[in-house]
């Protein structure tokens, strides 16, 4: 095999889905199970969620991309007294062999300008873009409105 024909296979398998799991990989990244909750008609934002496992050197999600939405920013939300507030963040930091999880409360997605409303059961791509790992396309599940985050990464 060629080096180019083997340097194009290796690309393709670290940016493909696991098997067996609604998870994806990018290098020494692994995204798990990205989700949504569902939206309601006329609703021109939505939450985005899922977990990211870094085995290698530290690296940072420094943004964002969808077609189901005019733009997708990186969000915070913590209590500042007895006021829940949400902030929009530059990057979210990936430690060096850490996890980290975006999830109803804290660090998260938010799908802003949305195109249609996000329904349960529905999918559609995301794209991550990370520091130093580079791009990946992964596919968003969208569960019900009232969806938790399990211990596992899946929202019930």
């Amino acid at each position: 095999m060629k080096l180019s024909h083997a340097l194009m296979a290796a690309v393709l398998a670290l940016s493909v889905p696991l098997a067996g799991a609604h998870g994806f990989q990018l290098g020494a990244i692994e995204i798990g199970h990205p989700w949504a909750r569902a939206t309601a008609p006329g609703q021109a934002a939505g939450g985005g969620f899922l977990k990211l496992r870094n085995a290698g050197a530290a690296d940072r999600l420094v943004s964002a991309s969808s077609e189901a939405a005019d733009r997708v920013e990186l969000h915070s939300m913590k209590m500042e007294g007895d006021v829940m507030r949400m902030r929009q963040v530059d990057a979210i930091d990936l430690p060096a062999g850490g996890s980290v999880a975006l999830e109803p409360g804290g660090l998260h997605l938010m799908f802003m300008g949305l195109k249609q409303p996000l329904a349960a059961g529905s999918r559609f791509p995301l794209k991550l873009r990370f520091e130093k790992a580079g791009e990946v396309t992964v596919e968003v599940k969208v569960e019900a409105a009232t969806a938790l985050p399990r211990k596992d990464g899946h929202a019930h």
